[in-house]
C-alpha cells in the first residue's frame, strides 16, 4: 500500500463481515450507545464504513462537509462539538444549520434523532485530538495513495466539475490536507483501523487490522 511518509501500514489484514464488525465495535461503546469518529485521507472511502456503522447500529452519520460547507474546511469541530455531540449526548434530538447554511440559504439541516443509538461523524479530521476525547472510538479508513486520488477526481467530475479542474481542486485541497493529518496523527489514536482498496470495498465485507 502507498502511503504517506509519516503513515505506517496497519496489519495484518483480515476480512469481516457485518455481523463481525459490529460485534467488533460493540464493546466500544457504553452500553451500545455512543460516538464514533471516522477519519481518513480525501478519497478513502469514510463516507462508505460510516454509513454502514450507521446502518449496523440503528444510529446516524453526520458528514464534516456539511459542518464546513462555505465555513471553515478544518475549522469545524467547535460546531461538531457544540452543536452535534453534546447536544445528542444530553439526550436531545439534533437539527442545526451550520452557519454557512445560514449566510448562503441552503435548504435542510444536520439532523440526528434523540433515539439513534450511534451517532457517526466522518470526515477528514473528524478524529483529531479535539474531539477525539468527546467520543467513544476512532475509526481511521487507511487507504493507498493513488487509488484514493483516483476515486476523488472520479467523484469530482461525477459531481460536475471537468477533469482539469477536479486535478486543480485536489491538488490544492492536498496542501491543506496534508500538513494537518501529518501533524495531528489521528491514524495513532484509532481504536479500529479498516483498509480501503479497490479488493477490500465489497458491500457486507471489511477489511480490518488485527
Amino acid at each position: 500500500m502507498r502511503l504517506h511518509p509519516e503513515e505506517t501500514e496497519a496489519g495484518p489484514w483480515r476480512h469481516v463481515g457485518d455481523d463481525e464488525l459490529a460485534a467488533i465495535v460493540a464493546p466500544l461503546l457504553t452500553d451500545g450507545r455512543g460516538v464514533l469518529l471516522v477519519d481518513g485521507r480525501s478519497g478513502s472511502g469514510k463516507s462508505t464504513i460510516a454509513g454502514r456503522l450507521a446502518d449496523l447500529f440503528g444510529g446516524a452519520a453526520v458528514h464534516s462537509d456539511d459542518l464546513a460547507w462555505h465555513h471553515d474546511a478544518f475549522a469545524w469541530d467547535d460546531l461538531a462539538r457544540e452543536h452535534v455531540i453534546e447536544p445528542w449526548r444530553r439526550g436531545e434530538a439534533v437539527d442545526y444549520r451550520p452557519p454557512g447554511w445560514v449566510a448562503r440559504g441552503r435548504e435542510g439541516s444536520v439532523a440526528v434523532p434523540a433515539d439513534a443509538r450511534v451517532l457517526v461523524l466522518e470526515g477528514v479530521g473528524a478524529g483529531r485530538a479535539a474531539l477525539a476525547a468527546d467520543a467513544d472510538a476512532v475509526v481511521w479508513v487507511q487507504s493507498d495513495r493513488a487509488e484514493a486520488r483516483e476515486r476523488g477526481l472520479r467523484r469530482d467530475v461525477e459531481l460536475g466539475r471537468t477533469p482539469e479542474e477536479a486535478e486543480s481542486f485536489w491538488d490544492e485541497w492536498m496542501e491543506a490536507e496534508e500538513p494537518f493529518l501529518a501533524a495531528d496523527r489521528p491514524w495513532e489514536r484509532a481504536h479500529l483501523v479498516v483498509r480501503s482498496s479497490s479488493e477490500d470495498w465489497a458491500p457486507g465485507r471489511t477489511t480490518v487490522a488485527r
